[in-house]
């Protein structure tokens, strides 16, 4: 009888190791069965949701590459992720593919025993968006847009403004001067929204190729820019800056973000910034501090871009490029910049008659 026992008690241990085991390897191997920008993709999207946390609660983890990260997760966190990325105005299949997503690695995390089956329950009860649902949101938030816009008008400025930006960026004595150079020129010259800045890493940059390669999360799509010549000069900078062990960890934001006070020890000769991202507010405030150095007050990110759109235009870009580039889904909104840029007379012809007084 004792035999018995002892065997059976034996077996349930064993059973328990293999199911440790088992989850550990769970993400490895669905991993492992995913193309290379199915990994890419589903990143960016956990990095979505990741920053949705940090916002929400102040969290800081690595739900991509450590299931562990996913304690705590909930259904009514997921439910929230979900309204978040309508009021932020996600497109509905970024909002559907994240949501899918943050599913799959919920379920993972289920496997490695850090998530319980009745959360994934109810956290797969949280749906996506039909294509009818889809357009009726969308329909619902332009409505939005139109009554409720944070300004009347965009803060517009000329090329000779942009340049000065730069220069009070490129002559700073702080510390994050070269940052700040080089986050001016992304909004500047490529026309980058604040969070695609914010989801950098430090692979983007190829200093050799000159490129520029991020994400654009509103349209589910992976870009690669040529890096202007100011670009090129910021980021070799900036760089330059940074520790060389830092500059090999690819997969490492671009732009560090400061640790949240619950997660620095209170020595603050050891606290340091943490492998975490800019906040987009923290980008907000750089690019209003050197606006109203510039003249331009109320300066925001999204100026900087309807900058970029309205002047590619003035120098000829055609509406096609201008929306290859600045990863629009259709040709409406570059459309809006040609008709803002253009003269509206000027292809009217008069007599000569009336030319001549």
């Amino acid at each position: 009888m004792d035999k018995q026992l002892v065997s059976v008690t034996s077996l349930a241990d064993i059973a328990a190791i293999a199911d440790q085991v088992a989850g550990a390897h769970a993400l490895i191997d669905y991993q492992a069965r995913k193309s290379e920008e199915t990994r890419r993709r589903q990143r960016f999207d956990l990095e979505v949701f990741a920053r949705f946390l940090a916002s929400a609660a102040g969290y800081a983890g690595d739900l991509y590459s450590n299931l562990e990260a996913w304690r705590g997760v909930s259904y009514g966190l997921v439910a929230a992720f979900v309204r978040w990325m309508e009021r932020e105005s996600y497109a509905i299949g970024s909002i559907n593919v994240r949501l899918a997503t943050v599913r799959a690695y919920a379920a993972l995390a289920v496997q490695a025993g850090y998530l319980s089956g009745d959360e994934l329950a109810k956290i797969k009860t949280v749906k996506g968006y039909r294509a009818k649902e889809g357009r009726n949101l969308d329909e619902k938030r332009d409505r939005a847009r139109r009554e409720n816009a944070k300004k009347a008008a965009p803060v517009e400025f000329s090329p000779a403004h942009a340049t000065l930006l730069k220069q009070h960026a490129m002559a700073g004595k702080h510390k994050n001067a070269a940052r700040d150079f080089l986050i001016l020129c992304l909004l500047l010259d490529h026309g980058l929204r604040c969070e695609e800045v914010a989801s950098l890493n430090i692979g983007a940059l190829n200093l050799v190729a000159g490129t520029l390669t991020f994400y654009r999360h509103k349209v589910d799509l992976e870009q690669t820019h040529n890096l202007t010549g100011h670009s090129l000069q910021a980021a070799q900078a900036y760089l330059a800056t940074l520790p060389a062990t830092r500059r090999e960890e690819f997969a490492a934001p671009l732009f560090a973000g400061i640790a949240h006070r619950r997660e620095v020890t209170r020595d603050k000769s050891a606290r340091r910034k943490l492998d975490r991202r800019i906040a987009e507010r923290t980008i907000e405030h750089i690019v209003a501090r050197y606006g109203a150095r510039a003249g331009l007050p109320g300066l925001s990110p999204h100026d900087c871009r309807h900058y970029w759109a309205t002047w590619a235009i003035k120098a000829g870009t055609d509406v096609k490029s201008l929306q290859d580039a600045g990863g629009w889904a259709s040709p409406a909104m570059p459309l809006k910049y040609a008709a803002r840029a253009c003269i509206a007379n000027e292809g009217v012809k008069l007599p000569a008659t009336v030319l001549s007084l």
